[in-house]
């Protein structure tokens, strides 16, 4: 049993390292290369502060690693309280 839980960590890991030489990320690698979690991910994209691809014949959302470093590097604002607070304003914007 101990092997198998130390293969299964092993492959995570590399899988994990194989991640961070993709050029274009999904949902899930951005989540394993960010740290992010999968709802934060979907709260930015919907409300368009995430830069991402924008093929209208894909319905998945795709990420270019370059593009995600550089918006990291400018230290956005992904707060909880932030994508609530913008998140609500989209709503109202959405009732009138």
């Amino acid at each position: 049993m101990e092997t198998e839980s130390q293969v299964i960590e092993l492959l995570e890991s590399i899988r994990n390292i194989l991640t961070h030489d993709k050029k274009v990320l999904n949902v899930n690698d951005l989540s394993v290369y960010t740290g992010l979690s999968k709802s934060k991910i979907y709260k930015l994209t919907h409300l368009k502060l995430i830069p991402m691809g924008n093929n209208p014949h894909i319905r998945q959302k795709f990420f270019d690693k370059e593009e995600i470093d550089t918006w990291l590097l400018g230290a956005p604002d992904i707060t909880d309280e932030f994508l609530e607070e913008k998140f609500n304003e989209e709503l109202l914007k959405n009732r009138k």
